[in-house]
C-alpha cells in the first residue's frame, strides 16, 4: 500500500484497556501453552495497530510540525503513549509468569522474554505523569529545532539547508554558516537550559519512584540491554580513548595540513576534509534516487526487492523543507508491514549515507516483517545500528555511480569519519552519565562537564570561546541528549562491529554480505552479543576489538591519500 493512501484513526484508549485486560485474563487462565499462546498473539496483533497509528501519526507530524491535526494527535500520543506502556504491562506480566513458560521460550524465543522482564522492571503505572511531562519537553524540543529559519545568502533556510554552507571550501562563506547556526542555537539557549533541565529532573524523579538512586539503571533498562551493562560501557570507553581517540587526533592533524589552517581546529574546520571540497553526490535527489536503486539491484536481488517496494509504496520523505523536523529515522508501519524512511536530503555526502544508513535500518524491517509477535522482527538499537552502519560501507561499491570523480574522496572520508565519530559518541555517552549520576548540575555546571569531557575526547577541538560551539554547548544540538537517553553509545558499538565486516569486506564482500545477511535474519531472536557471535565477529567490549579495526583503517587510509 501507498504511504498516502495509509487511513490514520485515533485509537480508541477504552478499547485497548478492555483488550488487554482481556489478554492478560486469558494468559493467566490458559488451560494449555496453545491457549496462552494465542492469546498473547491476539494482542500482539491489537498493539501493531496502536504501534501502527503512533508510527503514521509521528510521521506526518515530522513531515510537517506546523501541521496542526497532527500536532495535535502527537501530543495524544505523548499522552496516552505511557497509558498504552501499562496496559502492554499488564500482558506482559502474565506472559512472564505462565506456568506455561518454558514451552512459550521454546514457541517465541527466549530473548522476547528476557525483553519482557527487562519492561516489566523498568515500568510502574506510577511513573506516568513523569513520562508523560518527559515525551511533552521533548517535542517541546524538537519543535523549537525545527522552527530554525535562518537568513543566509539571500534566502531563509532550516538547519539541514543550512548544512551545504558549513561543509562550503570556502573559508569566508563555511565560518559564517556555522556562525549563523550558532546565532540560532545562542537565542534560544535560556530555552534549551530550561527544556534540558526540565528532563533532567522529570527523569530523575521516575527512577527514584522506581526505587533507583539516580536515572542511570532505568536508563539502561529503557533501552533494553540485556548482555552488557554499565560497566562494560565503561570498559569501552577506556580502549576508545586508548585506540581511536589518538588516532582521529592524527587524522585530524592531517586535515589541519591539508587545509592550512591552525591545530586544534575550530568546529567550523572539521568538516571540511579537502581544500577543494568534500565529495558531493551527482545530480537531483531523484537521481541520488535511482542510483540507490541501481545499488540494491546490484547488491542482492532481496536488496533490489526491498527498495522497489520502498519506491513503489512512496516509503522516503527525503526532501528538507520548512516545518520539517530536523535529522533522519527510520520506523515500521507493522499492520501494512512496511519500513518509512524520514530524511533531510541537502546536497552532501550525507544524502547517500541516508540511502544506506536509514535503508540499512528498514532493509532489516522488511526483511522480518512477518516475524510474530513483533517483537522477534527486529533487535534492540545497538544492534539494529549495525544493520544500518553496514550497509554505509556495503555502499562504497556504487561510489563512482554516487559520487562520480569524487567516489574516491568519499570513500577516504567516509573512513575517516567512521573513525572520528566513535570518540565523539563516546563522549556523548559520557556526558550523560555524569549528568544523570548528579542531577543537581546547574546549566553552567553542565556546561563545564562537556568542556572538560572534550579535551579527553576530542583533543583537537579549540573551545575558542565564540558563541554557542566555542562556549561548550555543541551538546545542545544533539537531539538524542534530549529525546533518547542513553542511546548514543549503540551508535559506538555499532560502528564497532560495521568496521569489523568491512575489514572482511576488503578480503571477501560475499563472505561480508553472508555473515550480515546472518545477523539481519536474525531480527530480534538474539541478543547484541549473540548477533555479533552469529556474525563471527568480536564484541566491542573487549581491547581486540577496536584495536582490530584501528589498525585496519590506518593501513588502508596510508595506502589511500589524498591530498
Amino acid at each position: 500500500m501507498k504511504f498516502s493512501d495509509m487511513k490514520y484513526v485515533r485509537p480508541d484508549m477504552e478499547a485497548m484497556k478492555a483488550a488487554s485486560e482481556k489478554a492478560a485474563n486469558a494468559i493467566s487462565t490458559a488451560a494449555s501453552a496453545d491457549e496462552a499462546a494465542a492469546a498473547y498473539l491476539e494482542w500482539d496483533k491489537i498493539s501493531g495497530g496502536y504501534n501502527t497509528m503512533y508510527s503514521l501519526c509521528y510521521i506526518r507530524h515530522t513531515i510537517n510540525t506546523e501541521d496542526k491535526f497532527y500536532s495535535d494527535e502527537n501530543e495524544f500520543f505523548d499522552t496516552s503513549n505511557p497509558t498504552f506502556t501499562e496496559y502492554g504491562q499488564a500482558v506482559s506480566k502474565a506472559l512472564s509468569e505462565s506456568p506455561f513458560r518454558k514451552e512459550l521460550e521454546k514457541r517465541f524465543g527466549r530473548v522476547m522474554f528476557l525483553n519482557t522482564d527487562i519492561f516489566l522492571k523498568s515500568f510502574s503505572p506510577k511513573i506516568i505523569p513523569e513520562m508523560q511531562e518527559d515525551n511533552r519537553l521533548t517535542t517541546e524540543y524538537e519543535k523549537l529545532i525545527a522552527s530554525a529559519q535562518i537568513e543566509f545568502d539571500g534566502k531563509t533556510l532550516t538547519l539541514s539547508q543550512l548544512t551545504p554552507y558549513k561543509q562550503s571550501p570556502d573559508d569566508s562563506i563555511r565560518h559564517k554558516a556555522w556562525a549563523a547556526e550558532s546565532g540560532f542555537y545562542k537565542e534560544h539557549a535560556d530555552e534549551l537550559d530550561r527544556i534540558y533541565d526540565d528532563l533532567v529532573r522529570v527523569r530523575n524523579a521516575e527512577a527514584v519512584k522506581m526505587g533507583f538512586a539516580d536515572y542511570v539503571p532505568l536508563g539502561y533498562l529503557n533501552m533494553c540491554r540485556s548482555s552488557y551493562n554499565a560497566l562494560d560501557v565503561e570498559k569501552f570507553r577506556e580502549a576508545v580513548i586508548k585506540y581511536i581517540v589518538p588516532q582521529a587526533d592524527r587524522l585530524y592533524r592531517e586535515q589541519a595540513e591539508r587545509l592550512g589552517v591552525k591545530y586544534p581546529l575550530k568546529y567550523a574546520d572539521t568538516p571540511v576534509s579537502y581544500r577543494d571540497g568534500n565529495a558531493v553526490p551527482k545530480g537531483s535527489p531523484e537521481d541520488i534516487l535511482e542510483a540507490g536503486r541501481r545499488f540494491y539491484r546490484k547488491l542482492s536481488p532481496l536488496t533490489a526487492e526491498f527498495f522497489d517496494f520502498m519506491m513503489e509504496n512512496e516509503l522516503m520523505d527525503v526532501l528538507s523543507r520548512k516545518g520539517k523536523a530536523a535529522g533522519g529515522y527510520c520506523t515500521e508501519l507493522t499492520d501494512f508491514e512496511s519500513p518509512f524512511i524520514f530524511a533531510n536530503f541537502n546536497g552532501t555526502q550525507g544524502d547517500v549515507e541516508v540511502i544506506t544508513h536509514e535503508a540499512g535500518h528498514a532493509f532489516a524491517a522488511y526483511v522480518n516483517r512477518h516475524k510474530r509477535p513483533a517483537e522477534n522482527q527486529l533487535p534492540t538499537l545497538e544492534s539494529c545500528e549495525i544493520h544500518s552502519m553496514t550497509m554505509e560501507f556495503f555502499g562504497w561499491e556504487s561510489a563512482e555511480d554516487f559520487f562520480g570523480e569524487g567516489a574516491a574522496k568519499f570513500c577516504r572520508k567516509h573512513l575517516e569519519d567512521a573513525i572520528k565519530f566513535i570518540p565523539y559518541g563516546t563522549m556523548v555517552d559520557h556526558f550523560q552519565h555524569i549528568v544523570y549520576n548528579r542531577p543537581e548540575l546547574t546549566p553552567e555546571e553542565r556546561i563545564n562537564e562537556w568542556k572538560k569531557l572534550t579535551a579527553v575526547y576530542m583533543p583537537w577541538i579549540d573551545l575558542d570561546g565564540s558563541p554557542f560551539y566555542g562556549e561548550g554547548r555543541a551538546w545542545q544540538r544533539q537531539t538524542h541528549i534530549y529525546e533518547r537517553p542513553f542511546y548514543y553509545i549503540d551508535y559506538c558499538l555499532a560502528q564497532t562491529v560495521a568496521l569489523e565486516f568491512w575489514v572482511i569486506m576488503q578480503k571477501d564482500r560475499k563472505e561480508a554480505f553472508e555473515r550480515y545477511m546472518k545477523l539481519v535474519s536474525l531480527g530480534g531472536e538474539e541478543t547484541f552479543d549473540g548477533l555479533v557471535a552469529a556474525a563471527g565477529l568480536d564484541t566491542p567490549f573487549g581491547d581486540e576489538a577496536l584495536k582490530t579495526v584501528a589498525a585496519a583503517a590506518d593501513k588502508w587510509l596510508s595506502e589511500n591519500m589524498i591530498d
